[in-house]
């Protein structure tokens, strides 16, 4: 993997079990986000870091990523903050601060799964959301992590 990397983070969320398996994708609420990245692989373990620009925010909010073994971590500082961990087979909490107020979540994180390549990573998370102590959704996280230099082969070939 090269230091320089895009990084695409898309959650899908569940108000509904029973919808998840009949729901079609615009039923179901996405949001994606692709933002270029640095990537580093330091004591074992892979750290990521992007900014990324929200509407009705001012400033780039600046996220960290790291990935080891079987637990994600990504910490947003900037206009939102918050440190949340998915450990699989754990609940966490965390503080969410936003400029409308602060929110405690607990992220009870079912499963966490890697595939890496030499020019990739990609993460799947599955968790439940609780917002305030109540139960929110179940939820559904894939990040996925790619060599600039892979995006750029992959572009020279297809104009070929």
């Amino acid at each position: 993997m090269t230091k320089d990397v895009l990084v695409s983070v898309k959650g899908l969320q569940f108000a509904d079990i029973d919808v998840r398996e009949t729901a079609s994708d615009e039923e179901l609420d996405s949001i994606e986000t692709i933002c270029p990245g640095e990537y580093y692989f330091k004591n074992e373990g892979h750290f990521i870091v992007y900014e990324e620009l929200v509407d009705g925010f001012a400033g780039a909010i600046k996220n960290m990523i790291k990935l080891r073994d079987r637990e994600f971590t990504i910490s947003k500082k900037g206009p939102v903050n918050v440190q949340m961990v998915f450990s699989e087979g754990k609940k966490t909490m965390a503080d969410y601060h936003t400029p409308f107020g602060n929110i405690m979540v607990a992220l009870d994180t079912r499963k966490v799964e890697t595939q890496e390549t030499e020019d990739n990573i990609s993460i799947s998370i599955e968790y439940g959301l609780e917002a305030n102590y109540q139960f929110i959704a179940d939820c559904n996280i894939a990040v996925h992590i790619t060599s600039r230099n892979a995006v750029l082969r992959q572009d020279k070939s297809q104009t070929m």
